[in-house]
């Protein structure tokens, strides 16, 4: 795919990301589409009870912002439940996991830092 500045959801093609369930993700703002050096973006769209399996990500943060849909999220043995409007922040290292609890598809914003490509050698479970 050739380097863009401007995108929509639909212009990238979805994947379903490791120790996930029930989830697509849409990489929009990353080094190959946009060539970001130090950030990436993605939308997520998770089925009901479904979503991220206990895991962490080492040397990297992760922010979720709740578009659409309920979740449950927990990170540090706090437990939120999430409606749309509401971050989560997953700092390095932190086990953590994310639950769809609505019957619609939850639409979330995931932003990492560094970039996380979907690199299976960057995740902690």
């Amino acid at each position: 795919m050739s380097k863009q500045y401007f995108l929509r959801m639909e212009d990238v093609q979805p994947y379903s990301p490791a120790n996930h369930g029930g989830t697509k993700n849409y990489r929009v703002i990353s080094p190959e589409t946009v060539g970001a050096k130090h950030l990436e973006v993605l939308i997520g769209v998770i089925e009901k009870n479904q979503g991220a399996l206990p895991h962490a990500h080492p040397g990297m943060e992760q922010v979720c912002y709740l578009l659409e849909g309920t979740a449950v999220a927990e990170v540090g043995g706090v437990r939120h439940e999430m409606t749309p409007g509401d971050f989560c922040f997953f700092p390095p290292e932190a086990p953590h996991i994310f639950t769809a609890t609505s019957n619609t598809p939850v639409k979330l914003l995931v932003i990492y830092s560094p970039p996380y490509g979907e690199d299976p050698a960057k995740v902690i479970r």
